[in-house]
């Protein structure tokens, strides 16, 4: 029998810890990948959950809504929201709903926006939502020669 493969929805201490470590300066850009449920799980927070179950899709859907005005207060703007797919170079069989590009203008900016209790109170949206994702913080670097 195959062992379940692991799923990654929230940052460990470690990875948290490694981030703040790498002292990024400036402009942060956040490359999500997620992987919708069917149907999105509201176990976790019933306080959110519909009336009528939803689609992991929709139900991340509120997630950004929620989450928008936040965003943008803190000085972060969305650059790219993207469906995807299959990989053209990566593992075959493994596939991600969509891509999504998140500009934060600093790490402490991107950090004080993750502790913000009014952001927090709809977090349970996107948990409810994924059934995996990814997140790699980037940091812009010039061009050689340019």
């Amino acid at each position: 029998m195959a062992e379940p493969t692991p799923c990654y929805l929230q940052p460990t201490q470690q990875s948290g810890a490694a981030f703040v470590r790498r002292g990024l300066q400036g402009p942060v850009v956040m490359l999500n990948l997620l992987r919708f449920r069917d149907v999105a799980d509201y176990r976790a927070d019933p306080q959110l959950a519909p009336a009528q179950p939803m689609s992991g899709a929709q139900a991340f859907e509120r997630y950004v809504q929620h989450t928008l005005p936040f965003l943008h207060a803190s000085g972060g703007e969305i650059l790219l929201l993207a469906d995807a797919g299959p990989w053209l170079i990566g593992p075959e069989g493994e596939h991600w709903h969509q891509a999504l590009l998140i500009r934060q203008h600093s790490v402490e900016a991107f950090m004080a926006l993750a502790q913000h209790a009014p952001y927090l109170a709809g977090l349970g949206h996107r948990t409810a939502a994924l059934a995996d994702s990814r997140l790699l913080p980037l940091s812009g670097r010039a061009l050689p020669g340019a």
